[in-house]
């Protein structure tokens, strides 16, 4: 582990977790370390990569950036979990290897949370993109903890890498281990909700990149979602939403099923279909460029 002198107690710890993050690892970490709010940690969780990821981020001299790795591989939720353990920021911050934020996400979040002391976890609003000309759209949004929990037996709409919470609703709710495959965000909000409260902030504040449809991997987070929500309606003996959550699997799989379809691939993104505003491309946009000026 690497851990630089640092300022006791960063308002935000951010968790990076990264196993083999690729060329987009540069961007990610760039618009962190751009962030209009200063005031953090970044904690760089390494998975065991191979391809170089270590390289990249110790290339970076920000003092802010701790690098914890020991060569080996234990998945995401047992990371996040002693990213968690790590962390000395009253909030806690998400972060993906391949995501972007926008320059102000931190003020953003950090300003809202001081002022609603009654909200444990925050997301915000994401602009879905596979490249800086090609924007998918938004991804669903719900403002309210009411709203957000309204069909827990479809999903809760607040996208993980938006979030920003307080350090004891991590320390109070932990990622189960071992871990919910590929589900692990959901089943922890599900398992929360009727003693947490969630808001999202309706500012576009994250560039969500989004790779190529692909039917088996869906299908198995879909599965494994499933069974963590069939699982947890079992024992509230809340019989509606587990056939809810049963039915809501079928319906999703049979239509990633025709998505699969050469041609059909627009079926899976239709839930991205609002689209953002010219002001949302232009600040991907432009958190790209200057992420590729940054990185060259």
């Amino acid at each position: 582990m690497n851990f630089p002198y640092l300022p006791p107690s960063p308002v935000i710890s951010i968790l990076l977790p990264c196993k083999n993050g690729g060329a987009a690892l540069s961007a990610a970490l760039n618009s962190v370390l751009s962030q209009t709010f200063s005031d953090f940690e970044l904690i760089f969780l390494d998975d065991g990569s191979t391809d170089g990821s270590l390289d990249t981020v110790k290339s970076f001299s920000d003092p802010r950036i701790r690098i914890v790795t020991d060569g080996t591989s234990k998945g995401l939720a047992a990371r996040l979990n002693q990213g968690v353990s790590l962390a000395s920021g009253k909030y806690i911050a998400r972060m993906d290897a391949d995501d972007v934020c926008f320059p102000d996400r931190l003020a953003k979040q950090v300003a809202y949370l001081e002022i609603h002391p009654e909200i444990d976890l925050l997301g915000c609003r994401a602009v879905v993109f596979r490249n800086p000309a090609n924007v998918v759209g938004l991804l669903p949004f719900a403002a309210t903890h009411q709203a957000l929990c309204s069909q827990t037996w479809r999903n809760i709409p607040l996208p993980h890498p938006t979030w920003m919470g307080r350090r004891e609703w991590f320390l109070r709710y932990p990622y189960r281990y071992p871990e919910v495959l590929r589900a692990e965000d959901q089943e922890l909000l599900l398992r929360a909700h009727s003693s947490s409260r969630y808001a999202c902030l309706d500012d576009i504040l994250l560039g969500y990149r989004q790779g190529k449809f692909q039917f088996r991997r869906t299908f198995l987070a879909r599965r494994t979602l499933c069974w963590a929500q069939l699982k947890f309606f079992w024992g509230q003996g809340d019989w509606i939403s587990f056939l809810m959550a049963l039915g809501s699997f079928l319906v999703k799989s049979a239509i990633d099923a025709i998505a699969s379809i050469p041609g059909g691939e627009s079926l899976y993104f239709r839930r991205m279909g609002e689209q953002p505003s010219h002001y949302a491309v232009e600040q991907l946009q432009a958190s790209l460029a200057k992420v590729k000026v940054a990185s060259s």
